[in-house]
C-alpha cells in the first residue's frame, strides 16, 4: 500500500488564505487583529520561529508586535509586560515563546495571560473549556492536526485513536479533540504495556512523544491513518519524527512527513486563534 502524503505545507497555506479574507473583512469594519509575540533571550531555534510568525502576520494583513527580552529579564519585568498587553485593545492575541529562562516560573507566566487573549491556548481557563467540550482556544499543533485529519475527510466517529504521548501541549488536547468527535481514544505514555500492541489496533495513531522513530512501521495496522507530530534531529542536518517513516508509509493509508507535515500548521493556528479573539472583540461590541 501506498500511503497519501498528507501535506502541510498545502493546508496551511489553505488556512492562512481563508484567514487573509477574514482579516480583510475585519478590517472594512475598523479592527486590525493584533498578535504579541514575547521573546526571552536568545534561543536560535526560537528566534526563527518568532521570525516565521511574523512574516506570516504580516503576510496576512495582521499587526504584529514583538517584544524582545534579554536572558536576564526578571519574572516581574515579563509578568508586568504581560499585563501591559492584556490591556492593550490593539492586541488580539498573546504569546509567550517557550521556554523561558530557568530563573522565570513558566506556570505563573502562561496563567497571567488574559484567558481571551491565550493564542496559544495553553491557559488552564481554555485547557478547562476544551476538557468539558466547549473550547474558547484550542492549543495550536492539536487545533491543526484536527484540520489535518479533517482535509482528508477522516471521520474520526467510531474510530480508535491511539495518542502515544501525554505532554499538555500535544498528547492530552489532542484526545480530547478527538474524544469530542466521537473516537475512542487511548492514551500512551512511558509506562504503557505492551505499546506495539496498543497501536497495531489503532485505525488512527498519533505520535507526540519526542523520541526519533519510536513507533516502528510493522506497529501500523494496514489502512491506518498516521499523524507525526514529532521533530527530531538526527545527525547534523536529518531531520525525523516519532514515527519510522518508510516502513510506516507501506502500511498506512495516509501518514504526516517530516518536515512538512504537522510543523506549518501550528502557525495557521495561532493566526486562526487570533483572527477569532478580534472577531470576539467586535461581537461584544456590537
Amino acid at each position: 500500500m501506498a500511503a497519501r502524503i498528507i501535506d502541510g505545507k498545502a493546508i496551511a497555506a489553505k488556512v492562512r488564505g481563508r484567514i487573509a479574507g477574514q482579516v480583510e473583512q475585519l478590517k472594512q469594519r475598523g479592527v486590525t487583529p493584533g498578535l504579541a509575540v514575547v521573546l526571552v533571550g536568545e534561543d536560535p531555534a526560537s528566534r526563527v520561529y518568532v521570525g516565521m510568525k511574523k512574516k506570516i502576520c504580516i503576510e496576512l494583513g495582521m499587526y504584529s508586535a514583538d517584544h524582545e527580552l534579554p536572558a536576564d529579564t526578571s519574572e516581574a519585568k515579563l509578568l508586568a509586560l504581560i499585563d501591559q498587553l492584556n490591556n492593550d485593545d490593539k492586541i488580539h492575541g498573546i504569546l509567550v515563546q517557550l521556554p523561558l529562562p530557568p530563573h522565570i516560573d513558566t506556570d505563573k507566566v502562561l496563567e497571567a495571560i488574559s484567558p481571551m487573549k491565550d493564542a496559544d491556548g495553553f491557559h488552564p481557563y481554555n485547557m478547562g473549556r476544551l476538557a468539558i467540550g466547549k473550547p474558547t482556544f484550542q492549543p495550536c499543533t492539536p487545533y491543526g492536526v484536527m484540520v489535518m485529519l479533517e482535509e482528508i475527510g477522516c471521520d474520526l466517529t467510531g474510530k480508535e485513536v491511539v495518542v502515544v504521548g501525554r505532554s499538555n501541549i500535544v498528547g492530552k488536547p489532542v484526545a480530547l479533540m478527538c474524544l469530542a468527535r466521537h473516537a475512542t481514544v487511548t492514551i500512551c505514555h512511558s509506562r504503557t504495556n505492551d505499546l506495539a500492541e496498543v497501536v497495531r489496533r489503532a485505525d488512527v495513531v498519533i505520535a507526540a512523544v519526542g523520541r526519533a522513530e519510536m513507533v516502528k512501521g510493522d506497529w501500523i495496522k494496514p489502512g491506518a491513518v498516521v499523524i507525526d507530530v514529532g521533530i527530531n534531529r538526527v545527525g547534523e542536518k536529518k531531520l525525523v519524527g516519532d514515527v519510522e517513516y518508510a516502513a510506516a508509509a507501506e502500511r498506512a493509508s495516509a501518514i504526516t512527513p517530516v518536515p512538512g507535515g504537522v510543523g506549518p500548521m501550528t502557525i495557521a493556528m495561532l493566526l486562526q486563534n487570533t483572527l477569532e479573539s478580534a472577531q470576539r472583540t467586535l461581537q461584544n461590541k456590537g
